[in-house]
C-alpha cells in the first residue's frame, strides 16, 4: 500500500512567509530607494558635465578673442607702427595677415583719423578713408584698445571689429590706431569638432540679441538673419542667469532636451549646448534597467532559498513531533524517520530515546558548541574587520589612481591651452628681439623687459612640465647601475653656483641598484635644487650615500639653510603644498612618487636655523651580474 504524501503544515508556510518578509521587503525598499537615488545622481552628473562643457567652451571663445586682441595690441606697440612709416606699416600688416588667417581686414589710422594703410583679403581699394568721426576710432583713442562691432562681413562671415592704440615709444603719446575686422568662422569649426553634427546634439554661440555667431553646423551661420529657433531663445530668456542649464521641452516639437549655457567673459555672448534628453540619459537608463533586472533575479533567488530553508527546518520538526506523540502514547521503540544529517536536531531525536541521562550529556555538548560558536563568531568578526580595512585601502588607492588619471587628462588639456598662447608670446618676443638687435642703440629698458618676459615664459613652461610629470605615469625602465658612479655623474653635471660648496661622501661598498635613471635623476635634482634655493648667500650642500643594511642603501641630500618648521615638515610631500611665492608644490610630491615606484621611501628631518636633510632609501641588488668586458 502506497503511503499518501504528507501535507505541508502551517509552520512551513509561516516560515516561508516570515523569510520572504524579512528578506524581500527590505530588499525591495532599499532597491527602490537606491535605484531612484542613482537615477537622480546620474541625471544631475550628466547635467553638470554638460554645464561644465559649456563653461569650458565659453572660456575657449574668450581666450580665442583675447589672443587675437593681444596680437593686435602687441603689433601696435612695435616701432614700425609708431614711426608711422607707411611702407613699414604696409609690410608689417601684410605679415600679420599671413600669420593669422582670421584677420579679414586691417587698417592703420594716424592721430588725425586719416587712414594710411588698408589691407583686406577680399578687396583691394586704393582710396583711403576718414575715421575722424568714427565712434570705434574714438573709443580706441580714448580706452587704448577695444573689442566690439559684431557684424556680417560682406553679408556672410560673422566678424567683429577690434582696435588698438599706437603709442610713440619716445613721447609715450598716442600716434594713431590699428583697426581690424576678424572672422569668427573658426569658432564654428571648433564647435563642429567638439559637437559632431547629429540630429540629437547642437551647440551655438549667440550675442545678447540672438545673433548667431557660431554653430556646430557651420551652414547655419551663413543663412540670412541667422538666429537660433524661437523656442531655444525663449529658453534662454526664461533664465536670467548667464550660466546654467537643465531639462526643458521644445514647444514646437514637444522634444525633451538637456540644455546648458554659459556667458563668454567680457563679450556678452552666450555659449548654448542642446542635447536630446533621451540620448543624454540613455546610458544611465540602461544601467538602471540592468539594476532592476538584477534585483528581480535576486528576488527570485531569495524566493527559492526561502522555500528550501522552510522545507529543511520544518521537515525534521514534523518528524520529531510525530516521535513525541508516539512517546506520549508509550511507544518507546518508535524511531523517527529523519532524512537529515546527524546534527543538533538528530541528537534531539536520540534524546527522546535516551531519557534524562542522555539529556544531561547533550546539554553539556550544546553549551560547549555554543562557546565554540561564540569563539568562531569573534574570529569571523575579526576577519571581516581586517578584510574591510583591506577593501577600504584598495578603494582609496583606486580613487587615488582615478583622480590622478583625471588630473592627467586635465593637465594635458591645460598644458595644451596654455602652451599655445605661450608660443604666440614667444614668437612675438623673438620678433621684437630681432628688431631690437638690428637697431644701432637699442633701448636698455626694452632689452631688460624682453629678458624678463623670456624668463617668465621659461618659468611657465617649467610649471607645465612639473604638472605633467606628476600627473602622467609611464612604465619604469630600470637598469643596473653602480651607485657611486651614478651620483658622481649627477653631481658633476649639476650647475652648482659659486656661493654653495658641494661636499660629496659616497659609500665604500659602491652598491649596485636597479633604477630608472631618468626618474631618479629628476627626484635627486629636485632635492639638490631646493637645497640651493634656500641658501641664497652661502652654504654647503652635502650629497652622501650609506649602506643601512645589506639590502638597503640611503642617499642623503642635506643643506645648511634656514630649516623647515615641524608643522610644515609634515606636509611637504603632499601634492600642491608649497611655501614658495611661486611654485606648483609638486617637486617633493614627484620625489615621493619616484621613491614609491622604486619600492623605497623618502624621509625628511630639519632643524630650524641649521638646515634640512632628505633621506632617500632604495633597495640594493644582491649578487649583481658582472659588468661586461
Amino acid at each position: 500500500m502506497t503511503e499518501a504524501p504528507k501535507k505541508r503544515g502551517r509552520l512551513f508556510y509561516k516560515f516561508l512567509l516570515i523569510f520572504l518578509i524579512v528578506s524581500l521587503a527590505p530588499l525591495g525598499i532599499v532597491g527602490y530607494y537606491l535605484v531612484n537615488l542613482s537615477k537622480v545622481t546620474l541625471y544631475r552628473a550628466i547635467s553638470r558635465d554638460q554645464e561644465s562643457l559649456a563653461v569650458g567652451f565659453a572660456d575657449t571663445v574668450s581666450s580665442y578673442i583675447i589672443n587675437f586682441r593681444n596680437v593686435l595690441s602687441d603689433a601696435a606697440r612695435l616701432e614700425d607702427f609708431a614711426s608711422m612709416n607707411t611702407a613699414k606699416q604696409q609690410e608689417l600688416v601684410s605679415h600679420i595677415m599671413q600669420l593669422h588667417a582670421a584677420f579679414l581686414e586691417i587698417s592703420v589710422i594716424d592721430i588725425s583719423g586719416r587712414e594710411t594703410v588698408r589691407l583686406g583679403r577680399f578687396e583691394r581699394e586704393s582710396k583711403m578713408r576718414d575715421f575722424s568721426g568714427d565712434a570705434l576710432f574714438a573709443k580706441v583713442m580714448r580706452a587704448g584698445e577695444f573689442v566690439g562691432g559684431l557684424e556680417r562681413y560682406r553679408g556672410s562671415y560673422p566678424a567683429i571689429t577690434m582696435g588698438a592704440q599706437i603709442i610713440n615709444p619716445v613721447t609715450n603719446q598716442p600716434a594713431g590706431a590699428v583697426l581690424a575686422k576678424m572672422s569668427l568662422t573658426a569658432l564654428s569649426s571648433l564647435l563642429k569638432t567638439g559637437f559632431p553634427e547629429t540630429s540629437h546634439t547642437q551647440a551655438a554661440v549667440i550675442d545678447s540679441s540672438g545673433f548667431l555667431i557660431a554653430h556646430s553646423d557651420p551652414k547655419e551661420i551663413y543663412k540670412p538673419g541667422a538666429k537660433l529657433p524661437d523656442d531655444v531663445l525663449n529658453i534662454l530668456l526664461r533664465n536670467d542667469a548667464r550660466t546654467g542649464g537643465g531639462e526643458h521641452v521644445i514647444e514646437s516639437t514637444g522634444e525633451r532636451v538637456l540644455v546648458a549655457f554659459a556667458e563668454v567673459s567680457d563679450m556678452g555672448w552666450v555659449v548654448y549646448i542642446q542635447r536630446s534628453a533621451s540620448v543624454a540619459y540613455s546610458a544611465s537608463d540602461e544601467m538602471l534597467k540592468r539594476t532592476w533586472r538584477m534585483l528581480l533575479i535576486v528576488a527570485v533567488f531569495v524566493l527559492f532559498l526561502g522555500y528550501a530553508v522552510s522545507l529543511v527546518i520544518t521537515q525534521p520538526i514534523s518528524a520529531l513531533r510525530e516521535a513525541a506523540i508516539k512517546l506520549g502514547e508509550g511507544d518507546f521503540d518508535y524511531l523517527p524517520d529523519l532524512s537529515i544529517p546527524n546534527d543538533e536536531i538528530g541528537e534531539l531525536a536520540h534524546t527522546f530515546m535516551q531519557m534524562s541521562d542522555s539529556l544531561k550529556v547533550k546539554t553539556a555538548e550544546i553549551m560547549s558548541a555554543k562557546e565554540e560558536l561564540e569563539r568562531l563568531n569573534r574570529s569571523l568578526e575579526n576577519r571581516v574587520e581586517a578584510r574591510t580595512r583591506e577593501l577600504k585601502s584598495a578603494q582609496d588607492e583606486l580613487i587615488k589612481k582615478e583622480r590622478l588619471a583625471a588630473i592627467g587628462q586635465m593637465a594635458s588639456v591645460v598644458g595644451h591651452e596654455i602652451r599655445n598662447p605661450l608660443a604666440v608670446i614667444n614668437n612675438s618676443i623673438y620678433f621684437i628681439r630681432t628688431k631690437t638687435n638690428a637697431q644701432a642703440n637699442p633701448e636698455p629698458k626694452v632689452i631688460k623687459h624682453i629678458a624678463i618676459i623670456e624668463s617668465e615664459i621659461r618659468q611657465a613652461n617649467g610649471i607645465i612640465d612639473e604638472i605633467l610629470g606628476f600627473a602622467r605615469t609611464r612604465e619604469l625602465n630600470p637598469r643596473l647601475v653602480r651607485l657611486n658612479s651614478y651620483l658622481e655623474d649627477l653631481t658633476m653635471s649639476f650647475p652648482v653656483p659659486p656661493h654653495v660648496e658641494l661636499v660629496k661622501n659616497f659609500a665604500s661598498e659602491n652598491p649596485t641598484v636597479n633604477i630608472d635613471a631618468d626618474e631618479m635623476t629628476q627626484a635627486l635634482r629636485n632635492l639638490i635644487k631646493n637645497g640651493i634655493e634656500v641658501m641664497p648667500e652661502r652654504g654647503k650642500m652635502f650629497v652622501r650615500s650609506e649602506m643601512v643594511d645589506p639590502g638597503t642603501v640611503r642617499i642623503d641630500v642635506e643643506d645648511t639653510g634656514q630649516g623647515i618648521p615641524k608643522e610644515t615638515l609634515e606636509k611637504i610631500f603632499a601634492p600642491f603644498f608649497t611655501t614658495k611665492a611661486r611654485g606648483t608644490g609638486l617637486g617633493l610630491a614627484v620625489v615621493k612618487k619616484v621613491a614609491d615606484r622604486h619600492k623605497g621611501r623618502v624621509e625628511a628631518t630639519s632643524v630650524v636655523g641649521q638646515g634640512t636633510c632628505f633621506r632617500f632609501f632604495i633597495p640594493v641588488v644582491q649578487n649583481p651580474p658582472p659588468a661586461p668586458r
